[in-house]
């Protein structure tokens, strides 16, 4: 994994969902003086609370639509990942105002509150379903990042560099097609997919830790980061799965749910002609115009250059076997495997 700046003290916001609860385990491991868990549920902070035992997780029971709840877990931070959010599609569907007052309001009070309170970082975590957004969930997320990047574009003196890093399909996290299809073979059930040519990307929960680590090394006000993944159909997923399981794969096609596209895009057009390769991530750096476009009009503007998006269709493609190398190798993969064997 990515290094971690050791002896800081951190922010997690959602910290007892799949990213978060990740995210705490790597900073206590990595050195880091508290971290702070702010989330609504307390039945998991209790969970958490006593699997964690290490007084250095201190737990804020709260909400981020609430800046005084936000304002309470933020004091005396030095960084913070921002991973609160309402991110089911089909829900943020059904309550698109919800989703609105979570996802952009909630995301507003964290950046404002950790301007307020010195914070050095605040990465931002989102999603390729706000790239060319199709649901409400992703137009949500769109605007969060558009609030974090207009704080960094009308702050140029803060102190608090804020960055955003946008995720494809985080294997086995929370609500993710992958602990779904392992119950539905536990069951003995057939695996129910949407569209088999549906293609998503695939990233790890500890890659989702090094893509915010980057982010905090490295970010400038308004950097958006993403990591680079390989992808695969849904058929091949759910084929890859049951023949990890040892079962002959039985599908069955349920039809696309509201909101969803057929292939998710991590960067669009008008970005990767922005953007900068750096390895294992592309950067794109903050659009710092101002508000004044006189000198456009007066001098005209150079021709856009044109790219390619970089989508979960001219990704890295996996088939079944690399797929199932991919999958077989995840750690929370380990214990329904043994139970199959």
């Amino acid at each position: 994994m990515t290094d971690t700046p050791s002896g800081a003290s951190f922010l997690i916001t959602g910290g007892t969902g799949s990213f978060g609860s990740t995210m705490v385990r790597h900073l206590l491991s990595s050195g880091a003086s508290t971290v702070n868990i702010l989330s609504r549920d307390e039945a998991k902070q209790d969970e958490m609370r006593q699997s964690l035992g290490d007084g250095r997780a201190r737990f804020f029971i709260g909400d981020v639509r609430d800046r005084h709840s936000v304002d309470a877990a933020m004091h005396g931070v030095d960084y913070v990942f921002h991973a609160a959010a309402l991110k089911q599609v089909p829900s943020c569907e059904f309550f698109p105002d919800q989703a609105v007052k979570t996802n952009v309001v909630g995301s507003q009070h964290v950046i404002e509150s950790a301007h307020a309170h010195g914070v050095r970082s605040v990465v931002c975590l989102s999603t390729d379903k706000a790239v060319y957004p199709v649901n409400a969930m992703g137009m949500t997320k769109a605007l969060m990042e558009k609030t974090a990047q207009a704080f960094a574009r009308n702050h140029p003196d803060s102190q608090t560099t804020v960055s955003v890093t946008r995720y494809g399909n985080v294997m086995y996290s929370r609500g993710s097609v992958i602990p779904l299809f392992v119950r539905l073979i536990q069951q003995g059930k057939p695996l129910t997919i949407t569209e088999p040519n549906m293609t998503r990307f695939l990233m790890s929960l500890d890659e989702s830790v090094d893509l915010v680590n980057y982010a905090f090394s490295h970010a400038q006000p308004g950097d958006l980061f993403i990591k680079k993944a390989p992808a695969c159909t849904v058929e091949t997923l759910a084929i890859a799965l049951a023949e990890l399981m040892g079962v002959e794969p039985d599908l069955r096609k349920i039809g696309m749910r509201h909101g969803e596209k057929m292939w998710e895009t991590l960067l669009s057009q008008e970005e990767m002609v922005k953007a900068t390769d750096q390895g294992d991530y592309f950067r794109v750096p903050l659009d710092a115009r101002a508000l004044d476009y006189s000198k456009y009009v007066e001098d005209g503007e150079d021709e856009a250059a044109t790219a390619t998006e970089y989508d979960s269709n001219n990704a890295e493609r996996l088939d079944v076997e690399q797929t199932k190398a991919l999958v077989g190798a995840l750690p929370e993969m380990q214990a329904p495997l043994e139970a199959r064997r």
